[in-house]
């Protein structure tokens, strides 16, 4: 199952970004702790990237993640030039606290009077922008829901006298390129449901738990997940809770649901749906993937090219 979403506003909210990115010290980039990669826009590396702005990279909803994976991803992104990654959740303020004098550490020749220091929060819809940027001024200047795409303008708004946020909309980009990115961010709420199957994501993501974290499955619904696939978890969970429909046919629908919230919400237990090594894997396979697909349809053009060709001799 492919996903995409581009809401129309987006369009104006990439064009308003790449005319601010001039005028930015310092990007903020704000990442699912749980799915970096996947939640990271590849129009904010290429804005940032081109104008050579550093990049303080939040990893946020750190409570939720696998403490393992997200050291993983600290030095991955570490190792980058121009880059710190910061692991960090919005629920501590000392966490928030932190954020100020590590973006003047990216961007010391700032921050005095007569040069304040210029920073973009960027991000993809429902990472935590809003929350974070309320959480660093100690007070509600966005707004905050928990449904994607929120914030739908851009706002600039005075740390200190010495320091500027700007505010953006959350950010997708036009064409999400791997089938399980899409999967992995509307598993994890970062994508309209318009936009999806609740049902197919859920086994998904099914799938995905069997392969890492089996045993929070067996914690928190109590099945043994030997021989299972994605499906099978979904139907479990519709099992022990008794969700049932007209007929005695399990409610998938709302079994689904309940797989999908336990892991937004962290009942489930702390969760990454990737890892640097994972990630690796995937970019690998869907390498071999769309070399497959040239080949087929270079074939393809071929095959067609030599029947026309065949047609005009008259052969």
């Amino acid at each position: 199952m492919s996903i995409q979403w581009f809401p129309g506003h987006m369009n104006s909210a990439k064009k308003q970004a790449e005319e601010q990115m001039e005028n930015i010290d310092l990007v903020i980039e704000v990442l699912d702790a749980r799915l970096p990669e996947a939640s990271r826009n590849p129009l904010v590396e290429k804005m940032r990237k081109f104008r050579q702005r550093p990049c303080l990279k939040i990893l946020n909803k750190i409570d939720l993640a696998d403490p393992v994976a997200t050291a993983a991803w600290k030095a991955f992104y570490d190792a980058q030039e121009g880059v710190t990654a910061y692991p960090m959740t919005t629920k501590k303020p000392a966490d928030v606290a932190r954020i100020p004098q590590l973006a003047l550490s990216l961007a010391p020749h700032r921050g005095v009077p007569t040069k304040p220091l210029r920073i973009m929060i960027m991000g993809i819809p429902n990472v935590g922008k809003s929350t974070l940027m309320n959480a660093l001024l100690k007070k509600r200047v966005a707004k905050v829901g928990d449904e994607p795409a929120v914030t739908k303008t851009q706002q600039k708004l005075y740390l200190d006298k010495h320091t500027v946020l700007v505010d953006t909309p959350g950010l997708m980009w036009p064409k999400i390129e791997m089938d399980s990115d899409g999967m992995m961010l509307a598993a994890s709420h970062a994508i309209g449901t318009n936009a999806l199957i609740e049902e197919e994501v859920a086994f998904f993501l099914g799938d995905l738990l069997l392969e890492r974290y089996p045993q929070l499955l067996t914690a928190r619904y109590g099945f043994k997940t030997e021989g299972m696939d994605g499906i099978a978890v979904v139907e479990n969970v519709a099992s022990r809770r008794g969700f049932r429909v007209r007929g005695g046919e399990y409610d998938i629908e709302k079994a689904a649901h309940v797989l999908l919230h336990d892991y937004r919400t962290g009942a489930l237990g702390r969760i990454s749906l990737e890892t640097p090594e994972t990630r690796a894997v995937r970019i690998a396979a869907h390498e071999v993937e769309m070399a497959e697909k040239a080949r087929i349809a270079a074939e393809k053009a071929a095959a067609r090219a030599e029947e026309a060709a065949r047609g005009k001799r008259g052969t």
